[in-house]
């Protein structure tokens, strides 16, 4: 037994002195610069492309096996510009040998020095970076197997690596055929700590265009089963000294489970100074060029593959400030509940500014609705609304679009198969309030739209001029408006719209129209004294109650009460052709009564008739009818004349008096309306 120690004592410390010896001796006596022509020529053979090395080679075998390298270069493919591809100016790395038999990986140093990967595609589509063995066709990539998907035990027990650093690298890119160019430059890379059971920090530096940009923080671990583990974020990224991003949390065993539960943070930036930054035109004309100048945005984001939400979400848009919660599953029929909540925003600018022709009427300039390259109109798809289901709450503390102003606004949107309702939508409007409830129904490919709208107390002038420049009616409005529409486009629209309801104004006025003022004029046959005021028709209420079918709307029976003055309006106007069919009916009484007033008055009935289009309407006294009925009786001649029955005309002096009858008197004066 105790030969069998000795000579195994022996034996062992015989392999240890070879093996110290070889350690040593190797490096010293073995000439690596005759194995880099065998290297190179390897490389080369099996990429297809040149491959050199520098003459400073150094390797070491104990206690830290090793190599370091210089002047790698990797050489470009034909008819691209440039000799290199890829080029290394130094690498250098070093691993511990004792700890590999026990399963631990030590790592002294990975040190990258100047690196620079020059990568390109020309007009054909290729790119320099395709390549394979010399004269043989590429190999088809082999089937993934499930190990190499992630989540397997790795074949170590520990890791750690001392230093690991990329310096000053270079990436570049060309686009032949869009054009697009792009350069990471001044590339500088420090991981530290790095080991499977702790967080890996890193730090990285680089210039995108010359522009600076940032990550630092920390992530992991990554644990001996990478992606089966949760790993642990906390990183920030900075970017062109605008941008600022960041991210902290856990993505939860990412190759498993595939979950997040992460904090996103953007700092208040200016998207303007930003793609200012990046060289860049701003992709978005706005009506105000100090629009999208201050935007943040934070949230808390959790999900999976099969859901997303977003809590204590906060957005913000200049001097808006929204609040949002939002939660997103089963993405391919896709499953969307929010809840939004807007402090204040003036739309309007964000729009873009008015371009020349633009607000011209229909048929004015080009026509509406969009076409295709072929000139036939672009049919949209409804098929994902058909698939979508939607729960949607918003608010607005104050909102201005077209002009319009509107404070306390509540919307709730919910939809399935194809069926979207808007219950309730209400807000405060023009010291009233509105409200509306719609359905848009696409289940078919053709959708069919129901509108109710209702307002109370509305003050109509403000509204008119707030969103059109004009004055046409005032008065506190309450409406009531029914309508249903089929299609998608305005023609469609217009050619299907029905419904009916009714508009009752109060104590308003009719602007652009003196309706009293038309009959003095028609009744001195146009040679009263003209006001110099705005024409205004002052009204106690007017009621309009309308009908519509197939585009035809149809007004039974308008009335207006006012005082002085009652009338009655019937007619049509039919919204495809835009044309105007109206008949008014006034008739002066003796009262100042004005709402309230039903009883019968007697008066002189003088009818106006509107016509032409919405863009050219034409209002006129229908003297016509008026003569045929005042002529009636010498009491209608001599009310039309401004005179008395039985008045003949005076004579002139020196001259005899003739008689003139007031028929000829009003045929003579009349000519041209009675013919």
């Amino acid at each position: 037994m105790k030969k069998v120690i000795k000579w195994g004592a022996i034996a062992a410390g015989v392999c240890l002195v070879l093996i110290v010896g070889a350690v040593v001796l190797v490096p010293m006596f073995v000439d690596v610069q005759k194995y880099k022509p065998e290297i190179e020529a390897l490389v080369t053979e099996q990429t297809g492309r040149s491959f050199s090395m520098g003459d400073d080679i150094k390797l070491s075998v104990f206690p830290w096996v090793g190599v370091s390298l210089s002047d790698l270069k990797l050489g470009n493919a034909a008819g691209f510009a440039g000799d290199e591809m890829v080029s290394v100016k130094g690498f250098e790395v070093r691993l511990k040998v004792m700890p590999l038999f026990s399963r631990q990986v030590q790592v002294d140093k990975f040190i990258m020095d100047s690196p620079r990967i020059i990568l390109a595609k020309n007009k054909a589509g290729k790119g320099n970076w395709e390549m394979g063995p010399a004269g043989k066709k590429k190999a088809a990539p082999k089937a993934e197997t499930p190990a190499a998907k992630g989540g397997g035990a790795l074949p170590i027990d520990s890791l750690m690596v001392g230093r690991f650093s990329i310096i000053n690298g270079l990436l570049s890119y060309v686009d032949q055929k869009t054009g697009m160019s792009k350069e990471v430059s001044d590339l500088n890379l420090e991981l530290a700590d790095i080991s499977l059971d702790k967080p890996v920090k890193i730090d990285l530096s680089a210039k995108l265009d010359g522009k600076p940009l940032s990550l630092s923080g920390q992530a992991g671990p990554v644990g001996k089963e990478p992606g089966k583990s949760d790993m642990g974020i906390d990183l920030r990224i900075k970017a062109l000294n605008e941008l600022e991003l960041a991210l902290k949390g856990q993505l939860i065993a990412p190759a498993t489970a595939q979950k997040i539960d992460l904090t996103l943070n953007v700092s208040p930036f200016s998207p303007r100074r930003l793609f200012e930054a990046l060289g860049q035109p701003f992709p978005v004309e706005t009506k105000d060029p100090g629009a999208l100048d201050k935007v943040f945005f934070r949230a808390a984001v959790k999900g999976s593959a099969a859901a997303v939400s977003l809590t204590g979400g906060e957005l913000g848009l200049d001097d808006s400030l929204m609040k949002f919660s939002a939660q997103v599953g089963a993405f391919s029929k896709p499953d969307i509940k929010f809840d939004l909540a807007l402090d204040k925003i003036d739309l309007d600018r964000y729009l873009p500014p008015a371009k020349e022709g633009q607000g011209q009427p229909a048929g004015a300039g080009a026509k509406t609705g969009a076409k295709t390259g072929s000139g036939t109109q672009a049919k949209p798809d409804y098929a994902p609304l058909r698939r979508m289901v939607l729960d949607g709450k918003a608010t607005v503390g104050s909102l201005k679009a077209a002009n319009l102003k509107m404070e306390n606004v509540l919307v709730k949107i919910t939809g399935k198969g194809g069926v979207f309702n808007l219950d309730p939508f209400s807000m405060d409007f023009y010291q009233g309030k509105a409200g509306a409830k719609a359905r848009l129904d696409v289940r078919k490919n053709t959708p069919v739209t129901s509108l109710n709208i209702t307002s109370q107390g509305v003050q109509a002038g403000p509204v008119i001029k707030d969103a059109a420049q004009k004055e046409i009616i005032e008065g506190a409005l309450d409406a009531d408006i029914g309508l249903t529409m089929t299609g998608d486009t305005p023609d469609q629209i217009k050619k299907t719209l029905g419904g009916k309801g009714e508009l009752t104004f109060t104590d308003g006025a009719i602007v652009g129209i003196d309706i009293a003022g038309t009959i003095r004029n028609a009744k001195s046959l146009g040679l009263g004294e003209k006001s110099t005021e705005k024409p205004k028709t002052d009204f106690a209420e007017l009621k309009i109650p309308y009908t519509a079918s197939q585009g035809l709307v149809t007004i039974p029976g308008a009335s207006l009460v006012s005082p002085l003055l009652r009338l009655v309006t019937t007619g049509k106007t039919h919204l495809p052709q835009e044309s105007l069919d109206f008949r008014i009916e006034p008739k002066v009484v003796a009262t100042l009564k004005g709402q309230g007033d039903t009883q019968q008055r007697r008066g002189l009935l003088i009818p106006l008739v509107v016509t032409g289009t919405y863009a050219h309407p034409k209002i006129r006294p229908d003297l016509k009818a008026v003569v045929g009925k005042e002529l009636t009786s010498p009491e209608g001649i001599m009310g039309v004349l401004g005179g008395k029955s039985g008045e003949g005309e005076t004579a002139t002096e020196g001259a005899p008096a003739q008689e003139t009858k007031p028929e000829d008197k009003v045929k003579s004066l009349l000519k041209g309306f009675i013919q």
